[in-house]
C-alpha cells in the first residue's frame, strides 16, 4: 500500500499535485496496529492524530457537509528540523481529502475568506524552528455514504511519519439508527435452586364440562436425559456412538445422542431469557400477567401450557419457588396461573426472579420416532446398502393441473407406479413447482386409488396450510370435505388459521384437537406438520393405515423429524414421497455441535448419498428443471453453481418492465445489481446481534428510489439480512418513511417465498467478525445453502448491498460479485483485486474446497474463550 520517495526527487514529486499513491480496503478492526502510534519511535517531531477514533470507531460525518480537523506538527527539539513536505499519499474514495494551511471556511464565513482559501493534496517544504508548532488542516466532504480512508505522509529530516485517517460518512437515516448504549455482554445471572417448589396444575385446554373425556391409547414417554450422557456432553466430550458414524445397528442411539446434544443446548439457551427483579400484575382473580421482552419474536418461544418458575427477588434463600403454567400467550406478555397461595399473597409491587422452562414435547416426539425407526425396512433407512435398481411400471393419467410440464408429469407417473420402499423423491430446485407436483400426485392417488389413504406433512404450519389451499382449490379433483382433515397442535392459536380452513379442522372451545379414532379412519387425506402427525398415532392410527406418505419441504426437516410420520405409519408397501431440494437450507438446528455431527443433515440429503439418488435414477428421483420464478439473469448463477447448469428459465414475462424507467440499474437488461459500500459492524446494549446502519440506510434509499421510479408495491419488495438486529434497524428506518409493508427478515423466513424485488444486506465489514461467523455458522458466509436461497427469492430484480472486500472471501459470493462486475452492474466503493479464477470453488458442481475433521472434543480449546459469547448469538439458525 505504501510507497517510498527518494530525496533527490522531492522537487519533481511534489511539483505534480495529482501524483498520488493507491489504497485498497484497510480493515482497521482486524488490524488494530494501524492507528496505534508511538511518539518515542517517531523522533523529536510530534504529530497529532487527525480525526481520532471515538470508542474504537471512526468519527461520523454527514454526506455533503465539509468536516475538518486540525493537525499539529510540533518540533520538541532545540534544533531546527527540515519538514520536506506533507502530502496525502492516497485516499479512498480518491481525492476525498484535502490539506490547507488555513482553517477551511464555514457556511457563514465572509466572502473574502472563502475566495482567499486554498486547498491542495500537499503542503510544500519548510523549516520547523526549535519548539515551533505548525498547524495544518485536513478536510473531507463526502459525496456518498460509507467508510472514507486517507493516508498522510510527513517527511521530517531523514524520516517519514505516517498517519492513517478513517471517517464514516452517513446520512440522517443512518444517524437515527446509531446506538446510544455501548455493547456489553450480559453478566451471568445467579440461578435460584428449584429442588422444591409449589406447583400449580397445568391449565385445562378446554371447558371441563364440554371437553371430550377419552384415554390416550399411546402415551408419549418422558425420555429423561440420562445422567451419564448429560455429564459427558457438559464436559465437552463426544459420545462413542457419534464417533462411529451412523449405521443400521446404532440408528436409535446415534440420533438419540444428537437429540440430547440439541436439548442441552436449548436448555442453556433458555437460561439467556431468565429475568430478575420483574413485576407481575393481576389479570382477573386467578391470573398474573408477565411482560416478556422479545416474546413477539419468539425470544423466548413460549406456548400455552409451558412452565414458568418464579420466586420473590430478595436475598433470603428460603423464599418459596413457585411453578406456574402459561394460560395464554399474547403479543408481549404471558398470562400465568400459580397456586392459590401465591395469588393470595401477590401484590402488584412485588418483584420476582423468573426462570422459563424449555418445552420438551416436540423433542420427546423425536426420541420416540428414532426408537421406532429401528423397526423399519432397511430399504427406507439405508437404501444404499439394501436396494437394487428398480423399474417402475407407469400408466397414463389425466392431470388435474393443465399446466404441468414434462418433468412434473413424469414424476406423478412414477409415484403412481410405486409399490413401497425405497422413498421416491421430487427433486425441486427453486421455483420449479415441486409443491404443485406433490399436490397433483396427492389428488391422483385420491382419485384413482379408492382404498388410498394419504398423509401429507410439511415443515411448518404455513406450508401445511398452503398445501391445504392447493388441494381444496382444485375444482376438477373435487375432494370431498368430509374426507379431508387438517390436523393442528393444541398450542396453535385458533385465530392463526384462515376462516375458510376451519371447516377442515377439529376443535373444542376454540382449542385445536385430534378427533377420536372412529372419526380419523374416515379421512382419506390428512395434512399436518411433521411432529404434530404423532397425535394420530396417540389416537390409535397404526402402521399401514396410510397407503401414501408425502413429506413436503423435506430438506428443511431433520431426520428425526422425518421419522415421526415414517416410523409411526410405514409398512413395507407404504409409498413414501419426499419433495425438496438438498441444495437449499437444511433443518434448523440450534446446537452447532449436533449440527456438525449429523443432525443438520436432512433425511433427504442423506438419501442423496445413495448412488441411485445421486445419479438421479428415474426409479428413485425426478429432477424438476424448469424455473417459473426468476428472470434468466438471476437464475444463471445458481443454476451454474448448484444444479450443473441444467435449470431452464421459463418465466413468462422477462421484459424487464420493472427496470425500464429506473436509473438505479446501470444495465437495463441485467436485473442483478451489486452496491458496494464500506460500513461499520456494530452492536448495542447487551444485544449480541450485529447491525450495520450504513447498509441499513442504503437499503432504505434503494427502496425509496424503487417506489419513486416504478409502480411496484411495497408488498412486492423483500429485504433479506442474516442478523436480527439489522432486521430491526431496517424496519425502524422504513417506519420513519411509512413503508410498513416491505417484508424484512432472515433467509430462513424467506425460504419457500418470493418477491418481485429482493434486496440483500450482508452487514459484515470486517474480516475479524467474518472469521467468527465461520466458526459458529452465523451470517451468510461459508454457508452455500443460505447463499442459494438468498439469490433465488427474486423474480425480477436482485440487489446486493455489502462490502465487496469482505464477502469476496467466500467463493460463492465472490462469483456473484464478479458476475455483476463483468456485466457492468456494479456501483459503489472501489473493488478488491480480482483473484485467479476458480479459487476454492468448483463451478461445475458448486462444491467448495473445505476440509473438515472430527475431534473427540466438541469445542476446540482455542475456541472455548469465545464460546460463551456465541451461545446467545442469533445467526438466525
Amino acid at each position: 500500500m505504501m510507497g517510498t520517495v527518494k530525496k533527490d526527487n522531492w522537487d519533481d514529486e511534489y511539483s505534480i499535485i495529482g501524483d498520488k499513491g493507491e489504497i485498497g480496503f484497510i480493515d482497521f478492526e482486524d488490524d488494530k496496529s494501524i492507528c496505534n502510534y508511538d511518539p518515542d519511535e517517531e523522533g523529536s517531531v510530534v504529530i497529532s492524530v487527525p480525526f481520532p477514533f471515538v470508542r474504537g470507531k471512526p468519527q461520523s460525518i454527514i454526506v455533503g457537509e465539509t468536516s475538518k480537523y486540525s493537525i499539529t506538527i510540533a518540533n520538541t527539539a532545540s534544533d531546527p528540523v527540515e519538514l520536506w513536505g506533507v502530502r496525502i499519499f492516497c485516499s479512498n474514495p480518491a481525492d476525498s481529502f484535502t490539506l490547507s494551511l488555513l482553517e477551511p471556511p464555514s457556511a457563514n464565513s465572509k466572502v473574502e475568506n472563502v475566495r482567499g482559501f486554498l486547498e491542495s493534496y500537499s503542503i510544500e517544504d519548510r523549516v520547523l524552528q526549535p519548539h515551533q508548532t505548525l498547524t495544518i488542516w485536513l478536510s473531507c466532504k463526502p459525496k456518498e455514504m460509507g467508510l472514507y480512508t486517507s493516508v498522510l505522509h510527513f517527511d521530517v529530516g531523514d524520516d517519514r511519519i505516517e498517519r492513517v485517517v478513517f471517517l464514516l460518512a452517513e446520512d440522517k437515516v443512518s444517524q437515527s439508527l446509531a446506538s446510544n448504549r455501548p455493547y456489553s455482554r450480559t453478566p451471568r445471572r445467579k440461578q435460584f435452586v428449584m429442588d422444591e417448589y409449589a406447583f400449580s396444575s397445568r391449565p385445562a385446554k378446554s371447558h371441563p364440562v364440554k371437553a371430550m373425556v377419552r384415554g390416550i391409547k399411546f402415551k408419549l414417554p418422558e425420555f429423561p436425559i440420562p445422567r451419564d450422557a448429560r455429564e459427558l456432553l457438559e464436559n465437552k466430550r463426544v459420545p462413542d456412538v457419534l464417533m462411529e458414524g451412523l449405521n443400521r445397528k446404532n440408528y436409535a442411539s446415534f440420533f438419540s445422542a444428537l437429540l440430547i446434544m440439541e436439548e442441552l443446548h436449548l436448555e442453556k439457551e433458555m437460561r439467556c431469557h431468565d429475568m430478575e427483579f420483574i413485576g407481575m400484575r393481576r389479570k382477573g382473580a386467578q391470573l398474573l400477567a408477565l411482560e416478556v421482552p422479545g416474546l413477539a419474536e419468539r425470544r423466548p418461544s413460549l406456548v400455552h401450557g409451558d412452565y414458568v418458575f418464579v420466586k420473590l427477588a430478595s436475598s433470603t434463600t428460603a423464599n418459596t419457588v413457585h411453578k406456574g403454567c402459561i394460560y395464554r400467550v399474547e403479543a408481549d406478555e404471558v398470562l400465568l396461573r400459580f397456586t392459590k397461595d401465591l395469588h393470595a399473597c401477590h401484590q402488584n409491587g412485588n418483584l420476582y426472579n423468573v426462570r422459563f422452562a424449555y418445552n420438551r414435547v416436540n423433542i420427546r416426539r423425536l426420541y420416540q420416532a428414532v426408537e421406532a425407526a429401528e423397526n423399519l425396512e432397511p430399504d427406507l433407512l439405508f437404501p444404499s446398502q439394501s436396494t437394487r435398481r428398480r423399474l417402475i411400471t407407469t400408466a397414463r393419467f389425466v392431470p388435474f393441473t393443465s399446466s404441468l410440464n414434462a418433468e412434473q408429469m413424469h414424476s406423478v407417473q412414477m409415484i403412481l407406479g410405486c409399490e413401497g420402499a425405497p422413498p421416491y423423491v421430487i427433486y425441486g430446485p427453486p421455483g420449479t413447482g415441486k409443491t404443485m407436483t406433490l399436490v397433483e400426485a396427492v389428488l391422483q392417488v385420491y382419485a384413482t386409488r379408492k382404498d388410498g389413504r394419504i398423509l401429507v406433512c410439511a415443515a411448518s404450519n404455513s406450508a401445511a396450510d398452503h398445501i391445504l389451499e392447493k388441494v381444496i382449490s382444485h375444482e376438477v379433483a373435487k375432494v370431498k370435505e368430509n374426507e379431508l382433515f387438517r390436523l393442528n397442535a393444541s398450542s396453535r392459536p385458533y385465530e392463526d388459521l384462515q376462516p375458510d380452513h376451519i371447516r377442515f379442522c377439529y376443535s373444542v372451545d376454540s382449542i385445536f384437537k385430534c378427533p377420536p379414532l372412529d372419526a380419523l379412519i374416515k379421512y382419506r387425506i390428512v395434512i399436518s406438520t411433521y411432529t404434530c402427525s404423532l397425535l394420530l398415532h396417540a389416537e390409535g392410527i397404526g402402521r399401514g393405515h396410510f397407503s401414501h406418505i408425502f413429506l413436503d419441504e423435506s430438506g428443511q426437516a431433520s431426520e428425526p423429524e422425518s421419522m415421526v410420520p415414517i416410523s409411526s405409519f410405514c409398512q413395507r408397501n407404504t409409498v413414501v414421497v419426499l419433495a425438496g431440494d438438498p441444495k437449499q437450507l437444511g433443518p434448523v438446528v440450534y446446537s452447532k455441535d449436533a449440527e456438525a455431527f449429523g443432525l443438520g443433515k436432512s433425511y433427504l440429503q442423506r438419501l442423496f448419498e445413495c448412488e441411485f439418488y445421486q445419479n438421479e435414477d428415474e426409479g428413485f428421483v425426478t429432477k424438476l428443471v424448469r424455473n417459473y420464478r426468476c428472470h434468466p439473469t438471476i437464475l444463471h448463477l445458481p443454476s451454474k453453481l448448484f444444479y450443473k447448469g441444467e435449470l431452464l428459465a421459463c418465466k413468462e414475462d422477462t421484459s424487464s418492465s420493472l427496470s425500464s424507467d429506473m436509473a438505479l440499474l446501470p444495465s437495463k437488461e441485467f436485473p442483478v445489481l451489486f452496491v458496494g459500500i464500506q460500513g461499520c459492524d456494530e452492536r448495542e446494549g447487551n444485544n449480541p446481534s450485529w447491525f450495520n446502519r450504513i447498509e441499513a440506510s442504503k437499503v432504505v434509499e434503494i427502496i425509496r428510489k424503487l417506489r419513486e421510479s416504478t409502480d411496484i408495491n411495497e408488498t412486492d419488495i423483500g429485504v433479506i439480512t442474516p442478523y436480527r438486529q439489522q432486521v430491526q434497524k431496517i424496519k425502524k428506518a422504513l417506519e420513519t418513511w411509512e413503508m410498513l409493508d416491505v417484508k424484512v427478515g432472515s433467509v430462513e423466513q424467506f425460504q419457500g417465498q418470493e418477491r418481485e424485488v429482493i434486496i440483500v444486506s450482508c452487514v459484515r465489514s470486517t474480516v475479524k467478525h467474518n472469521n467468527f461467523d465461520r466458526t459458529y455458522c452465523l451470517g451468510f458466509l461459508s454457508n452455500p445453502k443460505r447463499f442459494n436461497v438468498s439469490i433465488t427469492r427474486a423474480r425480477s430484480l436482485l440487489i446486493i448491498v455489502g462490502n465487496p472486500h469482505i464477502i469476496n472471501k467466500d467463493p460463492y459470493w465472490e462469483e456473484l460479485l464478479w458476475y455483476c462486475v463483468d456485466n457492468n452492474s456494479y456501483k459503489g466503493c472501489p473493488l478488491p483485486e480480482r483473484p485467479i479464477p476458480g479459487r476454492g470453488l468448483n463451478c461445475e458442481t458448486g462444491d467448495s474446497y473445505v476440509s473438515t475433521s472430527r475431534s473427540r472434543d466438541i469445542v476446540p480449546e482455542t475456541l472455548r474463550a469465545v464460546t460463551n459469547e456465541a451461545e446467545c448469538l442469533d445467526g438466525w439458525k
